[in-house]
């Protein structure tokens, strides 16, 4: 018998942060981001202040995102 596997569907969401300050800020937000269930990945691009995040809406909603980054003490501006 065969089990039927649900559709995922993966979403790329942009958050636009006031500051990314050092490499060491990079780090703590992408492994923080990474470890949340149903992330697949989470980027920081550092010139840029932005965190681009792959993730199943499914499982976990922008706005949690969002609450995680924020409360590591970054500021979110804009998110897309």
């Amino acid at each position: 018998m065969e089990l039927e596997k649900e559709d995922t569907f993966m979403t790329k969401t942009v958050f636009q942060l006031e500051t990314v300050t050092c490499p060491s800020c990079v780090k703590r937000i992408e492994g923080t981001v990474a470890k949340l269930g149903g992330v697949t990945t989470a980027t920081v691009k550092f010139n840029a202040s932005k965190v681009e995040v792959e993730h199943d809406e499914a499982v976990i909603t922008k706005e949690t995102i969002n609450k995680t980054i924020t409360s590591l003490g970054y500021k979110v501006l804009s998110v897309k």
